[in-house]
């Protein structure tokens, strides 16, 4: 990926930063509508800020007067489309029945996390990207948790501690981050069903078995 501006120099700070005005912001969250967009349908190989502007219809000079450099732009749309799927996967599994289960509310978020769509390719992505450079990016695997935990932790039976809550959020993350993985490198959609019906089975067994 190259994430570099428009003349080949490493990602700078912006010229001027949106003072964050009502006008500002709307142009700001337009912008970056725009970029996500294009990460999403094309990836993030060769993101560039070029790209970036090419895909926003604008200037790099724009696009630096209102984010902090080629990274700061890519984390932006990233955290956008990490929170397109949060939300979507958290409205389906808590859009059933009240007393569904926690392995019932795992089971119905799934599909919103694995299907083929272009922006949760990215995303899946964005882990090798973490791991290939971490000390550029570390960020992209790290606020992956930040963000999903919080989520798993509130689809947890009410009565557990939170302690317990925190634990089994954990495995959920690990586990489905660990079958997202398999199956993007090696496309063994057969194996990682399995190892999904076994979390499921996992989770039906702690959530039996009391406080």
């Amino acid at each position: 990926m190259n994430t570099s501006a428009d003349d080949g120099s490493p990602g700078r700070a912006g010229y001027r930063r949106s003072a964050g005005s009502p006008r500002g912001e709307a142009r700001r969250r337009e912008l970056l509508d725009r970029v996500t967009d294009d990460l999403a349908v094309n990836g993030l190989v060769d993101f560039s800020l070029r790209r970036a502007a090419r895909a926003a219809d604008t200037t790099h000079k724009v696009l630096l007067y209102h984010f902090d450099g080629v990274d700061d732009l890519l984390k932006q749309a990233v955290l956008e489309l990490r929170e397109r799927r949060t939300v979507n996967a958290m409205a389906a599994a808590t859009g059933g029945p009240a007393d569904w289960t926690l392995a019932d509310r795992v089971r119905a978020m799934w599909p919103m996390l694995s299907g083929d769509e272009p922006g949760l390719r990215v995303l899946d992505e964005a882990i090798g990207l973490a791991m290939y450079d971490p000390s550029r990016f570390a960020w992209l695997g790290r606020e992956a948790s930040q963000l999903y935990l919080p989520s798993l932790v509130l689809l947890c039976p009410v009565d557990w501690s939170d302690q317990r809550k925190l634990e089994v959020a954990e495995l959920i993350l690990g586990a489905l981050r660990g079958f997202l993985v398999e199956w993007r490198t090696s496309g063994d959609a057969a194996g990682v069903a399995a190892g999904f019906e076994a979390l499921v089975r996992a989770l039906e067994r702690e959530e039996a078995g009391g406080e």
